[in-house]
């Protein structure tokens, strides 16, 4: 049998704002290691025996990061799909099957989100291989996590009739997620788990039920893969086709309908980190309970999350806070209220903000720019180019660009001029005229840039030549 791992990479985890956005959501953040969450759920499976290279399933915003990230750890992806737009899990990994269905009719999808946390891997592994023989006789299985506590932020999955000696149940019925006397009243019943969004089925399996209970997501699923395109390392979904597509879990679009669900109990040390008190819990603490990351100074402080991204984070005297510090935003907030991280979320769109969108820094596939300040007309930032890449040849309507070479090498294209900048040199780019930053050197190139005019928006970009090939 060949596993495909496929990595649900899509979503913006609103609620772990101020350190999740949307242009950097929290898949891509290395939370509980030095390693993103996108590259731990990677790792987690790479060494398996029996499974293949995986295939990434990611928004077209993220795609280089994705490919960058995994490029870090070393492991070259089957494909890497784009969704124009987001749709749910059930289109996202109806799309991979038919993507794996083209390259091996026989395979398995071990379909797995990127933004869990999974602390007992040898447990993981014995899961799937409990579920491997009832999805070998067409079965489509799921993960129910052994529940640690009445938790309300998950559904559940109540088990049915045991289907072998290896503990492998039908699933009797899927629960929404219940108030806290119903959650403690499934935990002491103990036939109840926790729904991980976890799965395991052979792809045509799958879209076969698929194609039974909901034929609309199949066949815009199956519209988007065929008309689909290669772009760069990039497999990139047909763009009308796949927004078509009704949007929809897999849960309520297959996994509630099918008479092939079965649930495989699992005790992994599982969580979805779905807010900060959830990532408290997986996240070594020390002896007051406090789990702290970053320059930060604690006295007096017990059981509380406190995380410092650009300066020192000091909390004096309380308990049970989640304090999270950015460069440009500040959370403070009990424990037991981070479900309302949600809610400052909506106001910043509501007051058309940018704080829930980026960061300060912000990537792009030749490496990343970071505001350091603003005024009337004027903006300044720093900016990294990695070595070998360069800047889209572009023009700017309204706005004139001072450049100086911090370290590194620089070459210029200004006009029909192209020179080589070394440290300390700097050079000047009018309004509308063509230009490009390239780094020719073998090291980073860090230069300041100093933007004056009368608009300083992203959007003030004509490109005409990226090797990216963005828009």
């Amino acid at each position: 049998m060949k596993i495909y791992p496929v990595i649900l990479s899509g979503g913006s985890g609103t609620r772990l704002w101020p350190l999740s956005r949307a242009v950097l959501p929290k898949q891509l953040l290395p939370l509980v290691s030095d390693k993103t969450m996108l590259q731990e759920t990677v790792l987690r499976v790479a060494d398996w025996p029996g499974l293949m290279a995986p295939v990434v399933v990611c928004g077209n915003d993220h795609r280089f990061l994705v490919a960058e990230q995994l490029r870090e750890i070393g492991v070259a992806p089957l494909g890497i799909l784009l969704e124009p737009a987001g749709r749910n899990t059930a289109p996202a990994v109806a799309a991979a099957a038919h993507f794996l269905a083209k390259l091996d009719p026989e395979a398995v999808m071990l379909v797995l989100p990127a933004d869990h946390v999974i602390l007992d891997r040898a447990a993981f592994s014995a899961a799937v291989q409990r579920a491997a023989a009832p999805v070998a006789g067409g079965a489509l299985a799921t993960f129910g996590i052994v529940p640690q506590g009445p938790e309300t932020g998950y559904g559940y999955i109540r088990r049915g009739a045991a289907l072998d000696a290896e503990g492998c149940f039908a699933v009797n019925r899927f629960v929404e997620k219940p108030d806290r006397a119903t959650a403690q009243q499934f935990v002491d019943d103990g036939g109840y788990y926790w729904n991980s969004g976890m799965f395991l089925f052979r792809a045509d399996r799958y879209l076969s039920e698929l194609a039974r209970c909901k034929p609309e997501i199949a066949a815009a699923a199956e519209a988007a893969v065929r008309l689909g395109y290669s772009d760069l390392d990039f497999c990139r979904l047909h763009e009308d086709s796949f927004n078509a597509c009704p949007s929809d879990s897999i849960d309520y679009a297959v996994m509630e309908k099918t008479e092939r669900a079965v649930v495989v109990p699992a005790d992994i040390g599982w969580s979805d980190v779905g807010s900060w008190s959830a990532l408290w819990e997986v996240q070594q603490r020390d002896g007051d309970g406090n789990a702290k990351r970053g320059d930060v100074y604690l006295d007096g402080v017990s059981n509380s999350l406190v995380r410092a991204e650009s300066r020192i984070v000091a909390v004096v005297g309380v308990q049970d806070l989640v304090v999270v510090e950015t460069r440009d935003a500040v959370l403070v907030a009990h424990k037991d209220q981070v479900q309302r991280v949600k809610q400052v979320v909506d106001h910043l769109k509501a007051q058309a903000r940018t704080e829930h969108l980026h960061h300060t820094k912000v990537y792009r596939p030749w490496g990343h720019y970071e505001g350091i300040d603003m005024g009337d007309r004027f903006q300044v930032k720093r900016i990294t180019v990695k070595p070998g890449e360069k800047l889209s040849l572009q023009m700017h309507h309204h706005r004139a660009e001072h450049w100086v070479v911090v370290s590194g090498t620089a070459r210029v294209t200004c006009g029909d001029t192209i020179k080589l900048l070394s440290e300390n040199e700097s050079t000047y780019i009018p309004i509308g005229m063509n230009h490009r930053l390239e780094n020719p050197g073998k090291v980073p190139l860090h230069i300041i840039e100093v933007q004056s005019g009368s608009y300083l928006g992203e959007d003030d970009i004509v490109r005409f030549e990226d090797i990216y090939q963005r828009a």
